[in-house]
């Protein structure tokens, strides 16, 4: 019986598949095909690997802060409850994300040295039972100490990825050199000679083994490491590594670190083997791929989303939040979100990059932010905004609460009274301060608030009785306090649907007056 604990790399930048893809939603958290985002197929692919020989520990997720609730989230929804989610405070590379996996298994209650079965969360694989049959052979081979690198078989000349050459017969082969990313001539050349692999990017090995090879190989990266997790805190399945010692990281991959070292230096005892795969397998690292593992029609289009296409062959078009329309084009990515439409040559995709680097440089959100933004408690829709007024429109998931907002000395605008037959009738209340830009009111310095359905709360304390909750009836003089509001979730289906109003109570409440 071998132990095994997935382990997923789930950072990213979210800068190939702009501008679907933004560095706070890069492509793991995106269903690019079907109904599961790229994060949920690789747990899944992951967790199906349970048989009879193979056990399947929780996956160890590594990630960074800005996106620990959208992993939880979408973890969530497929079923799977993390063993841990190692939060690392600034991007350090592949092989420091590795090591804190390693680090953390080799704490785990069932096995001192599991075999790590290590995948980025942004791939896809089209056939999962090939990848099943592919990752099993390198789980044995793992068990018996080697490095296992999984190669895919290539189909075409690539020059966007690295190769992989390796020698033997059989379904497990020794590797002899990972090579870099080759001029056309030369990937025509590896294609022809039937020896190279495109190189994946995981990985199936004991932890013990690669704390062994990064020890040997660069001592730096594992003392730093070892460093910043002795120095963790952990809250819930979150853990995060000391945060000083954690930048004192030198940045390095898994390939540099050790991986094409170990056929160069044989007195270190390690073997690096490769089990080939050919599942369907892609990366997913421009429109282009996102084109070919696209289901096309007989003129070779795909089309996601509302989208019409005519006269057009061999162009994708992904539509968001309208209709988009092609009529006359070839070989042509149309990418359409709400706030940002990319238009390129399906060839030059990759360069799409250079966009999001000039937004980046003029400081602009659409590289880095939907309009639509994610939040723990759900999300927000910046519908509409000027240069005095923005409106959002805000989804709550059922049972959560709006985050705490805490400013210096500032003056809010009073929101606009809601009208109609359904609306509540105003309360009286002091008159409020009038500026040219309409009525505020004046917030005390660093007062905690929130805004909810329309009205602002302040909040005495953080924490907040929980929606839909019934508050005591009040006494008779605190009747005469300024009321607060206290909503339900209000039912779509039901126009009847009335705010509740629930005066303020005699002891200080946790939700305080106006």
């Amino acid at each position: 019986m071998h132990h095994i604990v997935p382990v997923i790399l789930a950072g990213g930048s979210g800068t190939r598949l702009w501008p679907l893809s933004r560095a706070l939603y890069p492509k793991q958290f995106l269903a690019l095909g079907g109904t599961q985002t790229l994060l949920q197929q690789a747990t899944l692919r992951l967790t199906a690997l349970a048989d009879a020989q193979v056990s399947v520990a929780p996956p160890l997720v590594v990630g960074n802060e800005e996106h620990r609730f959208m992993v939880l989230e979408q973890l969530r929804e497929i079923g799977v409850v993390p063993s841990a989610l190692l939060l690392e405070p600034t991007g350090r590379n592949t092989a420091p994300a590795l090591t804190l996996a390693a680090l953390a298994s080799m704490e785990g209650p069932e096995t001192a040295d599991p075999i790590l079965v290590v995948t980025p969360a942004d791939q896809t694989v089209t056939n999962p039972a090939a990848f099943g049959v592919a990752l099993h052979r390198a789980i044995e081979a793992a068990a018996d100490g080697a490095l296992v690198t999984l190669g895919i078989v290539p189909d075409r000349p690539e020059t966007g990825f690295g190769y992989i050459h390796s020698e033997g017969d059989g379904a497990v082969r020794t590797v002899t050199a990972f090579v870099e990313k080759p001029d056309l001539a030369t990937a025509q050349r590896y294609l022809a000679d039937g020896g190279y692999a495109w190189n994946s990017g995981m990985f199936v090995l004991r932890a013990s083994v690669w704390l062994q090879a990064l020890e040997h190989f660069r001592p730096d990266i594992a003392a730093a490491t070892r460093a910043s997790w002795l120095a963790r805190r952990t809250d819930a399945s979150f853990v995060r590594p000391g945060k000083a010692e954690f930048a004192a990281i030198p940045s390095e991959s898994i390939d540099y670190a050790v991986m094409e070292r170990c056929p160069a230096h044989p007195e270190s005892g390690l073997v690096v083997r490769m089990v080939a795969l050919d599942a369907g397998w892609s990366d997913l690292g421009a429109w282009d791929a996102v084109w070919q593992v696209s289901d096309r029609d007989a003129q070779g289009n795909a089309l996601h989303g509302d989208a019409m296409i005519e006269g057009s062959c061999n162009t994708l078009v992904h539509a968001s939040s309208r209709l988009v329309s092609v009529v006359g084009v070839d070989n042509v990515v149309v990418v359409e979100t709400a706030d940002a439409v990319l238009v390129a040559s399906r060839d030059r995709s990759q360069e799409v990059k250079q966009i999001v680097a000039r937004l980046k440089s003029d400081g602009r959100s659409e590289g880095s932010l939907h309009r639509r933004v994610h939040r723990p408690w759900g999300w927000y829709d910046s519908i509409d905004a000027g240069s005095r007024f923005q409106v959002k429109r805000i989804m709550e998931k059922p049972g959560a609460s709006l985050s705490l907002q805490m400013h210096h000395p500032q003056r809010e605008p009073e929101h606009l009274h809601p009208s109609g037959p359904d609306a509540p009738p105003r309360q009286p209340r002091q008159a409020a301060a009038r500026t040219d830009r309409g009525p505020v009111r004046q917030l005390p310095r660093r007062r905690r608030h929130r805004e909810v359905r329309g009205h602002l709360w302040t909040l005495d304390r953080c924490r907040v009785e929980r929606p839909g909750a019934v508050l005591p009836l009040p006494s008779q003089a605190a009747r005469n306090s300024p009321p607060i509001f206290h909503c339900k979730e209000p039912q779509l289906d039901d126009p009847g649907h009335r705010r509740r109003r629930i005066h303020r109570q005699q002891f200080r409440p946790r939700l305080a007056r106006w």
